[in-house]
């Protein structure tokens, strides 16, 4: 036994390995990704990356009905994904332990929406904890498996990126090795099926009769009885904000947020002169209050609909005074911070392929990853960024339109544009070649870029089918992209250097020209941040540079352009791709030897 500074990532990831568990199956995604990286560094243990979350799922599922203890990871979007299997197996119910990590991120630091995971465990029926501090991860981790054997259903932990991220101390104890759950062949209980299905659907409302139970004995909801004349009800991170902002307050704090334990909360609101309830972003237990006809005290000014909560906010809603000068969310709010607009790395290899897009004056429908940036300035490229794969998707929806458009002569403004889906390697084959496929199978004509930079670059450079790498370096197979896809009938593929202007230049102008087909043009190299491959820097010939700006519009941060309107490269910045050296009209940018 020993204390150690944990993240609550890697306590969910401790929790799950002192529980027994043997194998983790997840898909990366900000806050979720490091559940499963340390997991998988763990002394005896299997784990790996699924190429989406589905997948993942249904893996666990599968590991699970062989008697094992299984954990699954994804972040809060990754969840939509995963629905399908999610609401089955609540059903069909599990065999080994089977327990999901649902990371949120309120205040969409890295996710495209901030929907709340919760709404899922109470549409599935399933039990949810909701850690405070990365010591409550931990433990609720194990007592997640703990209960998922005893009453046979999936179990769902949800974080947020604020108990994902932060470190405190937590208290390891050895790993208690979980026996494993005999199989045995039961058509009934695994085969979902109407006949089968209706009666496990009878069952699960009977097991809900018991999670109730369990969440009125649970130990991790209990009151804190400290002032009367004011209670909070709150639950993970929010718990926090709380005793932060009203230390003197009591509260009732839920750490197994489904289903809610009605008789504590009544006789919490019973106890209290005045009950105020605290989420963020959605109103998750306050309608679970409500629901109980509670109605709690009004604050003084609403809550915010969106984004985080914080210590601060709630002291407005109650229409507490504001100490000044006295915090750092304070002091981030009077003093004004520079803006500092992410942007592609000096090097990547995207750069090219969207500036030639933008050339093109393409319509860009874009995707979710790095490349996402695309549709900032100065490239200002990408038209949309919807969800995982749906570039490709869109992009085929957005051909057929204009057919029909061609055929009863309507004359648009998008007409003359070629039209052009964008995306990832690691997207692509998360959900990406569906749509490939849905495309060729309605005969859809159109153009996709796939751009491999090889490897999972957004969330911090995990492996994927196309790279061939996998999270515990276990020896693998490399998909071969143009393989793959004429073999699902595309037949204008072609494969280029990203880094090479002139024929990523002339793939996209080919591909632009088809029209009567589907073209994929598959711009490759490394990513700079994983695979530093050059040996040489850039650098400019001041006599040279006539200061015409053309470096500087590409986006590379490495390059500036001060009041001498002559173009500097930072050597520390510059990866020497080359691509300003190809942009510049004057030959005024060489290559010299890094350090």
């Amino acid at each position: 036994m020993s204390k150690i500074l944990l993240s609550g990532n890697e306590a969910i990831a401790r929790g799950a390995w002192e529980a027994g568990c043997d194998a983790g199956f997840g898909y990366p995604g900000t806050p979720s990704t490091e559940t499963l990286e340390s997991f998988s560094k763990l002394e005896g243990v299997y784990a790996e990356w699924a190429i989406n979350e589905k997948v993942a799922l249904e893996s666990a599922i599968g590991f699970s009905m062989a008697g094992h203890r299984a954990l699954v990871t994804m972040k809060h979007v990754g969840v939509n994904v995963a629905s399908d299997p999610l609401m089955s197996i609540a059903y069909a119910g599990v065999n080994g332990g089977l327990v999901i990590l649902a990371a949120d991120d309120p205040g969409m630091f890295s996710s495209q929406n901030e929907q709340d995971s919760r709404v899922y465990a109470e549409f599935a029926k399933i039990p949810l904890f909701e850690p405070a501090d990365s010591e409550e991860a931990l433990e609720m981790t194990k007592a997640a498996f703990e209960l998922s054997e005893k009453l046979k259903t999936i179990v769902m932990i949800r974080s947020t990126v604020r108990i994902s991220h932060t470190k405190t101390l937590v208290e390891t104890h050895d790993r208690q090795a979980a026996q494993p759950v005999p199989y045995q062949t039961s058509i009934p209980d695994w085969v979902m099926m109407p006949a089968y299905a209706r009666p496990k659907r009878l069952e699960s409302d009977k097991r809900f009769a018991e999670l109730e139970e369990c969440s009125e004995t649970s130990l991790f909801n209990h009151a804190e009885i400290r002032d009367t004349s004011i209670g909070f009800i709150a639950s993970g991170a929010c718990y926090q904000y709380v005793r932060e902002a009203f230390p003197e307050a009591s509260t009732l704090k839920l750490g197994m947020t489904h289903p809610l334990p009605e008789s504590k909360i009544r006789a919490f609101a019973d106890s209290v002169d005045e009950l105020y309830v605290v989420d963020e972003a959605y109103p998750y237990l306050l309608k679970g209050v409500r629901a109980f006809g509670i109605e709690p005290t009004p604050w003084t000014s609403p809550l915010p609909a969106a984004f985080e909560m914080s210590a601060m906010l709630l002291k407005e809603s109650y229409g507490s005074p504001i100490e000044q000068n006295t915090t750092a969310l304070e002091l981030q709010k009077q003093v004004a911070v520079p803006p500092r607009p992410p942007a592609l790395c000096a090097g990547c290899p995207h750069r090219v392929a969207f500036n030639e897009l933008k050339r093109m004056k393409a319509i860009v429908l874009g995707d979710i990853g790095c490349y996402t940036l695309g549709a900032l300035a100065p490239l200002t490229t990408l038209e949309s960024a919807i969800d995982m794969g749906a570039s490709v998707s869109m992009g085929h929806g957005f051909e057929v339109a204009r057919e029909l458009e061609s055929k009863a002569g309507v004359s648009q403004s998008t007409s003359n544009r070629p039209v052009f889906s964008i995306i990832g390697d690691s997207t692509f084959a998360h959900s990406g070649l569906s749509g490939v496929v849905s495309t060729v199978y309605n005969a859809g004509v159109g153009n996709i870029v796939i751009l491999d930079n090889r490897t999972t670059a957004m969330t911090g450079g995990q492996g994927n089918p196309i790279s061939g790498k996998t999270l515990q370096g276990r020896q693998t197979n490399e998909l071969d992209l143009p393989k793959v896809l004429k073999a699902i009938g595309v037949e204008d593929v072609v494969q280029v250097d990203a880094h090479n202007v002139k024929a990523v230049r002339e793939a996209l102008k080919a591909a632009a020209n088809n029209k009567d087909k589907l073209s994929v043009v598959i711009c490759q190299a490394p990513c700079v941040v994983e695979y530093r491959i050059h040996n040489t820097v850039r650098v400019v010939d001041a006599e040279a540079c006539r200061g015409c700006g053309t470096c500087t519009r590409i986006g590379c941060p490495a390059i500036s352009m001060y009041d001498t309107n002559i173009a500097e490269i930072n050597d520390k910045l510059c990866n020497g791709c080359s691509q300003c050296e190809q942009y510049c009209p004057f030959n005024a940018i060489h290559s010299k030897e890094g350090e």
